[in-house]
């Protein structure tokens, strides 16, 4: 390292640590007011408006209309802070708060997530960082237009960049919604346009400089929050300060308690009312207009009688909302009642539906043929997912644009070893986090009488029913474990509500998932707006623009695409872990096979590029559009699904990465060999320096 840069490196050192410990002083003072009487509504107001007035002083002090500065922050980020950087701009909203929330629900085949994430860092130091970085170009399309050659493949990539960003985007505007909405109290939808002012003051500004400085001070945050309750609650249930030292023993303790709840006479009546009403839903489901129909008339008829018999105004009024509530025509009936039916269906299983939490796949391999092909299914999904998910990760364009940031390719793999370590503080905890939460709902929670339940049930349920939800179904008024909806998105959220910590510790939980969102979609956004400004209006449109032009326009173009998706994730299309997942897959498919090839093999040509870019993602968006069930609403789709092999929609990927491969292997054959200059360029890149 040089002079100037280790100067550089000191002085930075010693700028985050001072903003580490104001950050302490911070939550310790919050604290002291908390119990000095300050009101929960003050305290996450206080959090959500200086997180964001730190990131928007970030963005105006890192402001810059340089390209190099705006692009690729001047190329000069050190290898630990552009870690840093990385671990922040990777952990979304889908690691800090789905992560966690999936091992609770799914148990061990929730681990697919750690394993396919953390393996994908691998692929990307191996395969793409260093090399990407001795090529040295801004963007991913600028790799693949000036490999393959002519406009084709750059505008594949361009489209493919955009595609998967956008989705992974809403995810994370969704994710800011959910958690400003919970330290505000305001609506959802007005959450997602009020946390977006934070995402744009920092991208909008200062471009890829603005975005680093914002992501390292991001991730100090989200570290700490993700941390401390977690250790606050292995404290509390077993003495031990490490939770991932305890993970074993509160899992065998789970696994004990499983046993009991799934023997439990009061449970077993819960899940008879469940069967029950899975019955009638089927019977619905046999002819929908006609029960539809049946339904309304029954409503009208018993509104009309309470109205002439001079029913209560609130039996009235219920009677009305009842009505109200009913599906408009047999299209929403059918979607509503398969709905319904898919949660019916599992509660009417022993732990709410979920699998024990350490038998790692579903069914039985030594059981009867139906639980033989439910193990043989399970498995699979589970080694397709972690397929998707590494490929994915070593394709997604926001991610290797980091590479880009650093003076040198032996800092671009320096800054892979950073990421990783950084990543792996919050990936070691979330399989502990899941165990703790679980053992607390399952011993503290379950058991406990409706009308004591605690104020964080009731507080979640005014976010979002679909959040948070319990219903005495059996009338015994105390709180069984099939009466209990919990969304994965709020585990990690209430983990603090959970265990008894002060209000103070769960509106850091909150900032620091708010943070982990901003910071993600900081990257993303910017991944769009350059590949929209840069790759296509500079590349291919007026290559005379001028740096100022270039710079607006990317500017102007990040503002229309975030108030896009804003609107987008104000829809709530899907739940977060599923929307980034459906982006790893697009990004495998699309970019994984041409990024390698075009790095390892020189026989590989701009044709064979342009269509298994086009087979591979076509193969995934056409499986997903007709498996996953939002998005067969949205085509209108309503005949029975067909899964190839039994693989979800989430793994879509898994049928377009072989398919880009072979599609590109075989093209590249019949075509003719790239010329001297795309050769020699195969060289420099497999030979970084």
């Amino acid at each position: 390292m040089s002079a100037p840069d280790a100067r550089i490196r000191r002085q930075l050192d010693r700028v985050y640590l001072a903003y580490a410990a104001c950050l302490l002083l911070f939550v310790l003072v919050l604290a002291v007011l908390e119990q000095m009487g300050l009101s929960r509504d003050w305290i996450g107001m206080i959090f959500l408006l200086a997180t964001i007035a730190l990131y928007a002083t970030i963005g105006i002090m890192s402001r810059t209309i340089d390209p190099v500065e705006y692009y690729v922050a001047g190329r000069r980020i050190p290898a630990i802070y552009n870690g840093m950087a990385t671990g922040a701009d990777w952990m979304s909203a889908a690691s800090f708060i789905g992560l966690a929330g999936t091992l609770y629900v799914q148990g061990y085949s929730g681990l697919a997530f750690v394993l396919g994430w953390t393996g994908g860092y691998c692929l990307v130091a191996l395969l793409l960082a260093p090399y990407l970085r001795s090529y040295g170009q801004f963007t991913i399309p600028d790799f693949l237009g000036e490999r393959y050659g002519g406009h084709g493949p750059r505008l594949l990539g361009i489209g493919a960049a955009i595609l998967c960003s956008f989705i992974y985007v809403v995810a994370q505007i969704y994710g800011v919604g959910l958690i400003t909405s919970r330290l505000t109290g305001l609506g959802f939808e007005v959450g997602v346009f009020l946390g977006l002012g934070g995402i744009l003051i920092c991208s909008f500004l200062g471009g890829m400089r603005a975005v680093t400085w914002t992501q390292v001070a991001q991730y100090t945050v989200l570290i700490l929050a993700y941390l401390l309750p977690v250790v606050w609650l292995s404290v509390k249930q077993t003495g031990v300060p490490v939770p991932q030292l305890v993970y074993g023993v509160q899992l065998e303790k789970i696994t004990e308690r499983e046993r009991e709840l799934s023997d439990d006479p009061a449970e077993a009546q819960v899940r008879l009312i469940y069967q029950h009403q899975a019955g009638v839903l089927r019977e619905k489901l046999q002819d929908p207009s006609a029960a539809l129909a049946y339904d309304r008339a029954l409503a009208e008829t018993y509104l009309e009688a309470l109205r002439e018999f001079n029913g209560l105004a609130a039996e009235i009024a219920d009677a009305e909302k009842e009505l109200s509530r009913l599906p408009r025509d047999e299209g929403s009936a059918r979607t509503l009642w398969m709905r319904q039916l898919a949660e019916a269906e599992a509660k009417s299983r022993p732990l709410n539906g979920m699998q024990p939490h350490a038998q790692q796949f579903m069914g039985d391999p030594h059981g009867t043929p139906a639980e033989q092909l439910e193990f043989e299914t399970s498995r699979r999904n589970f080694l397709a997912l972690v397929f998707c998910l590494m490929v994915g990760t070593a394709a997604l364009p926001h991610i290797l644009m980091r590479y880009y940031t650093v003076p040198s390719v032996k800092q671009a793999r320096q800054s892979v070893t950073w990421s990783l370590l950084f990543i792996s503080l919050l990936y070691f905890t979330a399989p502990a986090l899941a165990v703790l939460v679980k053992f607390e709902v399952f011993n503290v929670l379950v058991g406990t009488s409706f009308d004591q339940l605690p104020a964080w049930v009731s507080a979640w349920n005014k976010v979002d029913p679909a959040l948070l939800s319990v219903r005495d179904v059996n009338r015994d008024g105390v709180l069984q474990l099939n009466e209990i909806s919990i969304g994965v998105d709020i585990i990690v959220l209430a983990t603090a509500e959970i265990a008894g910590l002060p209000y103070v510790i769960a509106g850091l939980v909150a900032a620091g998932g708010l943070a982990a969102a901003l910071s993600t979609a900081d990257g993303l956004l910017l991944t769009i707006a350059n590949a929209l400004s840069h790759d296509l209006y500079y590349k291919m449109i007026d290559p005379n623009a001028s740096t100022a032009r270039r710079v607006t326009i990317s500017k102007v173009l990040l503002l229309v695409v975030a108030l896009s998706a804003a609107y987008v994730a104000a829809q709530k299309p899907a739940d977060i872990l599923f929307l980034v997942s459906a982006a790893f897959s697009f990004a495998a498919s699309a970019f994984f096979p041409a990024l390698v090839l075009g790095i390892f093999w020189k026989r590989a040509t701009g044709a064979a590029a342009v269509l298994g870019m086009l087979s591979g993602l076509g193969v995934t968006c056409y499986y997903m559009a007709t498996t996953q069930p939002w998005l067969r609403s949205v085509f209108g789709l309503s005949g029975p699904v067909d899964l190839w092999w039994g693989i979800q929609p989430i793994s879509a990927g898994v049928f377009g990465v072989p398919v880009g491969f072979a599609v590109m292997l075989l093209v590249s054959l019949l075509t003719p060999r790239p010329g001297p200059a795309t050769q020699a360029l195969v060289d420099r890149l497999r030979h970084p320096v």
